[in-house]
């Protein structure tokens, strides 16, 4: 599936950040092996992360480590900060369908703390393309919730709705897209998820699937 004909401008474009925008796994795992470790845990292999890391670690970390949450988070943290430039890079194709998205305000609304996510934007020379870059931990509650959405396009006068696509690769992104009243679209074949038609058969199915950026890329054109 390339697309839905169904889909018309949008007034802007919200994109999640990992295995959407950038592929920084390997040292999201390292951080989070290193965690494990500290407290005698099995590790995770980077398949099994991008299987399971979807929430923002206020949230995900507490169910794991219990009371000793916030001194994973801290170890955690502190590996991925030594690691993660060394391991982060554009997804195939993202530099095409950013150039296609000028001429709507873009966002980024992720569940990787804020620092990170804006530490990797710069280093890849993609802030320019984003009015702004909102990570966990920058709005009240993360995503799914919809603060973090609302925050992201308050700079351009705008709010949540149909009107707005937010951009994701997971089961998650396409619920919190829901769940703000937003147009869900999948990028990429969800493989981490159960694949493209687990998802369209689910609560909170995708508007549109695009299998890759460029394809992507290619309808913001005809849609300009």
């Amino acid at each position: 599936m390339s697309g839905s004909p169904n889909l018309s401008r949008p007034r802007a474009i919200l994109f999640d950040w990992d295995n959407t925008i950038a592929d920084g796994w390997l040292a999201v795992t390292m951080g989070l092996n290193a965690a494990f470790d500290a407290f005698g845990m099995p590790n995770w292999t980077n398949a099994e992360t991008k299987a399971r890391a979807r929430r923002s670690i206020r949230e995900s970390f507490p169910p794991i480590f219990g009371d000793d949450w916030q001194k994973a988070a801290e170890i955690f943290q502190r590996s991925y900060a030594e690691s993660q430039l060394a391991h982060v890079q554009k997804m195939p194709g993202i530099d095409s369908l950013l150039e296609a998205a000028r001429p709507y305000p873009c966002a980024v609304v992720s569940n990787k703390d804020g620092h990170f996510v804006r530490r990797e934007a710069s280093v890849l020379g993609l802030t320019q393309y984003f009015n702004t870059i909102i990570g966990a931990g920058d709005a009240v509650r993360d995503k799914p919730d919809p603060a973090p959405f609302e925050l992201a396009l308050s700079p351009a006068g705008l709010r949540p709705g149909p009107d707005i696509w937010y951009v994701g690769d997971t089961a998650l992104d396409m619920q919190a897209a829901h769940e703000c009243g937003c147009i869900a679209v999948l990028l990429g074949d969800a493989a981490h998820d159960g694949g493209v038609k687990a998802l369209q058969n689910s609560n909170f199915a995708p508007h549109a699937h695009f299998i890759d950026a460029d394809i992507m890329a290619a309808w913001l054109k005809m849609l300009a």
